[in-house]
C-alpha cells in the first residue's frame, strides 16, 4: 500500500510545488484547504484546481472563520493590506492560523492512518511569520506524536517542510522540474475575483522576486 500524506494546499506557489514533491517522493496524496475568512475566493478556487489537476485521492475544504478573532490585514478588512515592505511581523501574519490548520490535518491524519503532512513553510522567504520556522515546526511535530493515538503507539507522525531551506526562486525551480503548472497558482492577498495578483503586496512582491532571480517568467496573471 502507498503511504498516505495530508498536504496543505492554500492554492498558491509553495503549497502547488508541495504538493507535487509529495507526490513524487511517493505519497498518496489528500489535500486540505481552508475556508477561513480570508479576503478572497480566488486561492480557494485555484486549490480546487490545482487539486483536480493533480489527481489528488481527496480533496477537503473546511470552513472556519478566523474573522471572529481578527488582528490580521488577511482576516480584518477594515485592516488594509500593505503594499510597501515593513520591519518586523506584518500585519498580513493570521494569529495562530499555522496551527489551527496543522491540528486540523493531524485530526485527519489520524483518521487516514497517515505517516505525513506537508507544509510549504520557508524560514528564509517568509515574510517574519512565526510559525514558518524551523523550531515551530520541530516542536508541533513534537507534539503531534504526544497528543495521538498512533504517536502513542510508536508509529508517529512526520512534520515535512520541504521548503524550509529554499528561496523563492529555489522552490520555483523544485516545482518546474516536478512539472508544476504555475499559472494555476494565486498568491496575492487581495487578489481580485478573477484571480488577478495586485503585484504590490508582501506575497506578490515574494514571487517576482523569486521568477526574477529563477530567471523566469511568472505566468501569473497581474491585474495592473
Amino acid at each position: 500500500m502507498a503511504k498516505k500524506a495530508v498536504v496543505l494546499l492554500s492554492g498558491g506557489l509553495d503549497s502547488t510545488t508541495v504538493l507535487a514533491h509529495a507526490q513524487a517522493d511517493g505519497y498518496q496524496v489528500y489535500a486540505l484547504s481552508f475556508d477561513y475568512g480570508q479576503r478572497h475566493d480566488s486561492e480557494l478556487d485555484a486549490a480546487k484546481k490545482i487539486a483536480e489537476r493533480a489527481g489528488v485521492s481527496e480533496h477537503k475544504v473546511i470552513p472556519m472563520s478566523l474573522r471572529g478573532i481578527g488582528g490580521s490585514a488577511l482576516t480584518d478588512l477594515d485592516v488594509a493590506v500593505p503594499e510597501e515592505a515593513s520591519e518586523g511581523i506584518p500585519v498580513t501574519y493570521v494569529p495562530a492560523r499555522n496551527t489551527v490548520f496543522l491540528s486540523i490535518a493531524l485530526g485527519w491524519a489520524e483518521v487516514l492512518d497517515a505517516d505525513a503532512i506537508f507544509i510549504g513553510v520557508s524560514a528564509l522567504d517568509y515574510s517574519g511569520y512565526p510559525d514558518c520556522r524551523p523550531e515551530y515546526i520541530a516542536a508541533f511535530e513534537a507534539m503531534a506524536n504526544l497528543a495521538t493515538k498512533r504517536g502513542v503507539e510508536g508509529r508517529s507522525v512526520r512534520i515535512l517542510t520541504p521548503l524550509i531551506d529554499l528561496t523563492k526562486a529555489d522552490t520555483v525551480r523544485l516545482g518546474l522540474s516536478l512539472g508544476v503548472d504555475y499559472s494555476a497558482t494565486v498568491s496575492c492577498y487581495q487578489a481580485n475575483s478573477q484571480g488577478e495578483a495586485c503585484g504590490v503586496c508582501d506575497s506578490c512582491r515574494l514571487r517576482i522576486r523569486g521568477f526574477a532571480e529563477a530567471e523566469l517568467a511568472d505566468p501569473t496573471r497581474y491585474a495592473c
